[in-house]
């Protein structure tokens, strides 16, 4: 229901006529035998016409539905005790010198570090300073090149020498970590240097460490993308070389979140290194002599997800940065020399010969006996390497040369109370955990990053949260659509062995190899500088034609395994006896190329021939999912898998005529919500009908029409104008206020509760500093006249309200810039009912107009624009509020004004959420892609939307960030009850609800070329919907360890993750049931198996049998998994005589 507000009395009494006369209307729509509103499945409806009634469900197994949702409060719930530890991030935090005096000179070391260096060098006779030289090479799969140009320039040739020296340099280590090189180098080395490099990996010499597909960034990724590529380098390894990483080594994300130290510890991972934290917490924790120290997961009262973790304590992993803690000094120990190169470390360094070596080695000394000062061991990791090091032979003798002279001169002096040696990352822990057995422990995280070693003033890294938003959306496309298509691949080649559908089989081992590629692809992605948007132009370029290929794939072998699954038996035995492939379910959108937004393809429905539209829910819940399907007709009817026919609306569609926006006539939007079972693939039917369905259509107001193109024009639809005043858009729910003059969003109202929320959207932009922000940092400009644009001002808003029997909607356009809509539903479920749905479509690479868009700076340069929500929450004087870790939980944040608003920037993947200090009320915003949040007010919810900035940051990239692309941002906005603060914030049961069905939509299919008698009305994979705190992960077809790119095994791997929702927000989800950690008893999946292992999250090693999947235990927050073995196939029949 659309209501104008007027701001004056006389404009209130004209509407009441009218409002009068809509009231009838409602009344009589309402109480007709119209569909109802309210599309509440069960309700009895009349059965469908058509051959679709008919079809039917031969491989349906049992399906139960559990009641009718779940509630909180619940006696199910439990409260979770937060940890104890020695450090509390949020807690420290807030108390450091932001600005120390040392801070010009880049180097904390003071004479506070230096006397109780020498107090410890008096005591190396007790307790001996050991040493570990650790060579590296960080390579970037893509960055200033291409993943293909670094391989075949630099990268190949670094893993060629590696085998080789290592070899005549028996006592020299190396470790490696980005396997997504390191596979491609294996696919083309000769048999005889694979045998090499497994004997140097055998004999500890090379460690692999973290065993990644990539190095992952920790602000960007989400979780299944995060857990994905660290699968695939697991997986490679076991299969490949035999190896289990022991170590993890991520030191150059750009900041650490708390997400990943979790997932290496659940994947056999005993300890981890990180390198990029804030300068001020280097300074403290080298004060502090916590340098290694117990990571604690905020929701782990035990420990029992501890890792023990290491922090390197100066700036960067290169070699001026590793040997202690004056710079100038380690540069002299770099001994690279190559022809043509000039870099200050040539410059600095002399090779080590007798004459030099006593000096440069007591030199070298102090270096590492201060470094080892900061920790209470007294043993000293020294990596020495950097960027693509050791891609030119000489520069591995020369390293071990010199070095090997250093430590041989050192080791050979008693006097010296010192041992140095080449080592690994397991070496180190080996040797720390052999000196110490207690270790303080942490909780929290460490962003936002802050560096000041590049000109002597904080630097803050929360750009990249935001930058580049088109790739960040794709990646999380791909992510989803990838899941689909593994547990649909899954399901459809185990059922297909099982049933000796050798056809079927034959195709979908044939394209296993595209899903290698697609989570490959999806894997390389997750780089630290791909996701973040912080490679060069063209670089990203190459990064989104593979994520685009990878989508292209993972929808087409969506649509095969859909179909096979659903092809009737008289169906599939016709399409074996022509060998025809499985290619008649396709998408309802085209995408030519990943620079354009999916293209809606309007579907032709015939007279008396139903046009089927095939959904599979990937949830193992029962949901209601909003679908939207472009006709050519007004006449049209909807039913679903069992024949009745559900609710629907007719939208318009919309043509800028530059003179207005016509409404189209050949084009409509059909709007329906589908009842979709847990884990299951159904079809619904679009019918061509008789009836009238003139009350079906969307009402429509706007300020924009464009002139009829003649006097006879007769609009498909009935429009009005936007009278003034404020707006309501109106449920049976909710209420919501807009202003009448921008379209923005100004309170919600909960109509059960009559409670009312302030929130007041706002777009603005900080005007970024030049040539200090960029892709990586976020600095506003100091000098500004006012510290934020109105970059809205001056726009003439373009409105469009739309509303319906499913939905009513508000659009807002300014120019082409910007494009807002707000939506509620007309259900009854929850949580569609109680929430509010937002998009943006935003574009400032497009073109610049001065007329439509006054308040832009010109060609929207220096602009970094952000959505605000403005509300009368109370969440503190220093405000608070959560951000997701990369979905796995939420972390607190409180504002420290001192270090400005580029300080006070955090990452999200999926959510962030205020809440009132007491009993109360909180605010949650879920998203769709990763951006930068922030609450900078009492009150206030900010999320990024869009950076462009001209100038390059000075953090290597070399350039400013222009490539700007038209782009879709979606986010559910959730206001609820909340009886109090929580101890370990979570999100509640519906914010969960909402942000799956955000982060993995349906994947909706169209039929072409087979009748519907041909199809099955749906098929399920599993007896009963999980909890509905339990969330499958994912369902992975593991590969065939002897051809792991090429063909799938009988053995899929399921990790299922206990999202854990709130005990004290107010929730209600009408699709699912139970709180519980296991699934119910009874559920099984549709296919046979012969064995259930549980195992690590990779699926390298086995922890012990499973007698069934209730049996599964998945504590709050964690992750669990478990090898599901399928039979092996049916013996052929025996050839006829």
């Amino acid at each position: 229901m659309v209501k104008m507000v007027p701001r004056r009395g006389w404009l209130r009494l004209s509407f009441l006529g009218l409002l009068a006369a809509c009231a009838l209307v409602y009344v009589y729509y309402y109480s007709s035998g119209t569909p109802n509103p309210q599309l509440l499945k069960d309700k009895p409806q009349e059965p469908a016409r058509g051959a679709g009634s008919e079809r039917r469900a031969e491989r349906q197994s049992e399906f139960v539905d559990d009641g009718q949702g779940q509630v909180i409060p619940s006696h199910q719930c439990h409260a979770i005790t937060a940890p104890k530890t020695d450090v509390n991030t949020v807690d420290q935090f807030p108390k450091f010198e932001f600005q120390p005096a040392w801070m010009r000179g880049k180097e904390f070391w003071d004479t506070n570090f230096e006397k109780r260096y020498l107090k410890r060098r008096a005591k190396w006779k007790k307790l001996p300073l050991k040493v570990f030289l650790m060579p590296h090479s960080h390579n970037d799969p893509g960055w200033l090149k291409t993943y293909e140009e670094y391989y075949f320039h630099q990268t190949s040739k670094i893993l060629q020498n590696m085998i080789e020296y290592l070899r005549v340099h028996s006592n020299m280590t190396f470790i490696w970590s980005e396997i997504s090189f390191l596979s491609l180098w294996y696919e083309r080395a000769h048999p005889t240097l694979r045998q090499q490099l497994k004997e140097l990996v055998s004999s500890g010499r090379l460690e692999i460490a973290t065993g990644g597909w990539v190095m992952t960034d920790e602000a960007n990724v989400h979780l299944y993308a995060m857990l994905d590529q660290l699968i695939e380098g697991h997986q490679w390894l076991s299969n490949i070389l035999g190896v289990h990483p022991v170590s993890g080594w991520s030191v150059d994300p750009f900041g650490h979140g708390a997400a990943v130290p979790y997932l290496l510890q659940e994947s056999g991972i005993k300890a981890t290194v990180v390198q990029r934290i804030h300068y001020a917490w280097k300074q403290w924790l080298a004060e502090q002599q916590l340098g290694d120290f117990q990571w604690r997961q905020v929701w782990d009262s035990t420990g029992e997800n501890d890792i023990l973790c290491h922090n390197r304590p100066y700036d960067i992993y290169s070699i001026k940065h590793s040997c202690g803690p004056h710079p100038q000094i380690c540069l002299g120990y770099d001994f690279r020399k190559v022809p043509g190169e000039y870099t200050e470390y040539t410059i600095k360094s002399v090779p080590i010969d007798d004459h030099n070596v006593k000096k440069k080695a007591e030199l070298l000394l102090e270096q590492y006996g201060r470094t080892g000062s900061l920790y209470p061991h007294n043993v000293v990791l020294v990596p020495i390497g950097d960027d693509f090091r050791y891609d030119h032979a000489s520069e591995w003798d020369q390293q071990y040369t010199s070095y090997h002279r250093l430590l041989t001169h050192i080791n050979s002096d008693p006097k010296y109370h010192a041992n140095i040696q080449f080592g690994t990352l397991k070496d180190y822990f080996a040797e720390v955990q052999n000196r110490m057995r207690d270790y303080p422990s942490l909780q929290g995280d460490f962003f936002v990053y802050s560096d000041i070693f590049s000109e002597g003033r904080p630097a803050y890294w929360s750009g990249y949260f935001t930058t580049r938003p088109y790739w960040k959306v794709l990646d999380r496309q791909l992510e989803a659509s990838l899941r689909s298509a593994e547990i649909l691949y899954t399901w459809a080649y185990a059922w297909a062995v099982q049933e000796g559908q050798a056809r079927v089989v034959q195709l979908l081992e044939k394209d296993y190899e595209k899903l290698v590629r697609a989570r490959r692809n999806l894997a390389l992605f997750q780089h630290h500088d791909a996701i973040t948007g912080t490679s060069k132009a063209y670089v990203m370029h190459d990064y989104a034609i593979k994520l685009h290929e990878g989508l292209h794939d993972t929808i087409a072998l969506a649509g095969e395994a859909a179909e096979a699954l659903l092809l009737t038996p008289a169906a599939m035995a016709s399409l074996d006896s022509r060998a025809a492939p499985l290619h008649h379910l396709h998408p309802d959108f085209e995408r030519s190329t990943y620079e354009r937004l999916p293209r809606k393809l309007p579907l032709t429905v015939p007279r008396g021939q139903p046009r089927l539209i095939v959904m599979f829910n990937s949830l193992g819940q029962r949901r209601y999912e909003v679908v939207k399907v472009l006709v050519s007709s007004l006449d049209m009817r909807v039913t679903d898998e069992h024949g009745h026919e559900v609710p629907i609306q007719i939208n318009p569609v919309w043509n800028d005529t530059g003179n207005g926006m016509a409404i189209l006539s050949t084009q409509f939007e059909l709007l329906f919500v589908a009842d979709l079972p847990a884990l299951s693939v159904i079809t619904y039917s679009v019918h061509h009908t008789s009836r009238p369905t003139t009350e079906l259509r969307a009402s429509v107001y706007s300020n924009n029409y464009a002139p009829a193109p003649d006097q006879n024009y007769s609009p498909p639809f009935e429009t009005r104008d936007v009278l003034p005043g404020d707006i309501q858009l109106e449920s049976d729910h909710l209420k919501l206020l807009f202003d009448g003059t921008t379209g923005m969003l100004r309170s919600i109202t909960d109509k059960v509760n009559g409670r009312v929320t302030q929130t007041a959207v706002r777009y603005a932009a900080y005007p970024s500093a030049q040539f200090k922000s960029g892709a990586y940092l976020f600095k506003p400009d100091p000098n500004a006249r006012e510290p934020e644009e109105d970059v809205l001002t001056g726009a003439k808003p373009r409105l469009f309200i739309q509303s319906g029997p499913v939905a009513s909607e508000l659009s807002v356009m300014f120019g082409s810039v910007l494009m807002h809509t707000t939506r509620i539903l007309h259900v009854t479920h929850q949580p569609l009912a109680s929430a509010v749905y937002m998009e943006n479509v935003f574009n400032l690479g497009g073109r610049y107009n001065s007329t439509e868009t006054p308040g832009f700076p010109p060609h929207f340069r220096e602009t970094e624009m952000f959505m605000r929500i403005m509300t009368d929450i109370d969440n503190g004087a220093e405000p608070t509020f959560y951000t997701d870790q990369s979905g796995l939980n939420m972390q607190k944040r409180v504002r420290v004004q001192r270090i400005g608003i580029q300080g006070n920037y955090f990452p999200i993947t999926s959510a962030a959420m205020i809440e009132d200090s007491g009993p109360g009320r909180r605010l949650t915003l879920l998203t769709d892609h990763a951006a930068g949040a922030a609450a900078w007010q009492q009150g206030w919810l900010e999320v990024m939307v869009e950076r462009r900035t001209f100038y390059d940051d000075a953090r290597g990239m070399g350039e400013g960030v222009t490539d700007q692309k038209r782009t879709v941002g979606r986010y559910w906005l959730l206001v609820e009850d909340t009886r109090g603060q929580e101890p370990v914030a979570r999100l509640s049961l519906a914010a969960h609800h909402l942000a799956n069905s955000l982060n993995y939509p349906i994947t909706q299919l169209i039929n072409e070329g087979l009748d519907s008698h041909q199809l099955n009305s749906g098929v399920h994979l599993i007896t009963r919907p999980l909890p509905c705190t339990l969330h499958l992960m994912t369902l992975r077809t593991l590969p065939e360890p002897q051809y792991p790119s090429l063909l799938p095994s009988r053995t899929t791997l399921m990790i299922l993750q206990n999202q854990s929702p709130s005990c004290t927000t107010s929730a209600s989800v009408s699709t699912c049931n139970g709180l519980g950690d296991s699934p119910f008893p009874g559920t099984e999946l549709a296919l046979q198996v012969s064995s259930m292992q549980q195992t690590s999250l990779t699926a390298t090693s086995i922890k012990g049998p499973l007698a069934s999947l209730p049996e599964m235990i998945v504590p709050h927050h964690r992750l669990r998994a478990i090898t599901l073995t399928f039979p092996q196939p049916p013996p052929p029949p025996p050839p006829a005589e």
